[in-house]
């Protein structure tokens, strides 16, 4: 399948956000009008999306980066993925269309605030033009959003994006009053979820990095699968579980 795009650049090396002793690079397009099928084409060969823009690794020295994703049918929780869905029974979840209001803009802050003390990341703050530039910017019919609400509050949202056979998880962000519940974990179950009573084949879950904390947790979702090497649009991508990568 050939997905024609109006633009597509890889950006100049910089020094990597994960680890700090690599430089990175990514390879940044834009495709207008993309069906759900093609959309579902791409993130099987890596492409994630964010704003207008799709993008995925394009690193000259390191392939840290991998794609991973979760078939659900086959999908396990461990004993403690399901205390966590027992120990966050109270919130409700509600799956609509990606939108921005006010009490998003409060509880996306709230949670920056709390990772620059408590991780160290960069001060960051957004407003709801610039929220609406970073997540729903572009032609994307399957942008959505999961609401959690805890008696009536909006606590949490997870940004996915629903396609045909395929479900991105993209972003989430919660109340940082709830971080002893392990909402984050609990996200990624609520899309298993999601996936399954849907029908959906797959959740993709971005870039799993072994080595990097902050991305290294993705591969505690089982069996899952990852993406062998970046191919282009018409080339057949080859995703193995981890037991089955070649040996060099």
């Amino acid at each position: 399948m050939r997905i024609p795009s109006q633009l597509r650049l890889v950006e100049t090396p910089r020094q990597c956000s994960y680890l700090s002793r690599e430089t990175a690079s990514l390879e940044y397009r834009v495709v207008r009008g993309l069906t759900s099928q093609q959309y579902g084409h791409l993130l099987a060969r890596g492409w994630r999306r964010h704003g207008g823009l799709l993008f995925r690794p394009a690193c000259a020295n390191c392939v840290a980066c991998q794609s991973l994703r979760i078939p659900v049918a086959e999908f396990a929780p461990t004993k403690s993925q399901r205390r966590t869905l027992r120990r966050n029974a109270g919130l409700t979840v509600e799956l609509g269309p990606a939108h921005v209001t006010a009490d998003h803009v409060r509880l996306y802050n709230a949670w920056h605030v709390e990772r620059h003390a408590r991780r160290g990341w960069s001060p960051q703050s957004t407003a709801e033009l610039e929220y609406a530039t970073s997540f729903l910017a572009g032609d994307y019919p399957g942008a959505m959003e999961m609401q959690y609400r805890l008696e009536g509050r909006l606590v949490a949202v997870s940004l996915v994006d629903v396609a045909r056979c395929a479900l991105s998880s993209v972003y989430f962000y919660y109340d940082p009053e709830l971080r002893p519940a392990a909402p984050g974990v609990f996200s990624i179950l609520k899309e298993v979820e999601i996936c399954q009573q849907a029908g959906i084949d797959y959740l993709y879950l971005g870039y799993c990095i072994r080595e990097c904390p902050s991305m290294a947790y993705k591969a505690d979702y089982g069996p899952h699968e990852i993406l062998e090497r970046y191919v282009e649009d018409d080339e057949p991508p080859v995703w193995r579980r981890p037991e089955q990568a070649p040996t060099t």
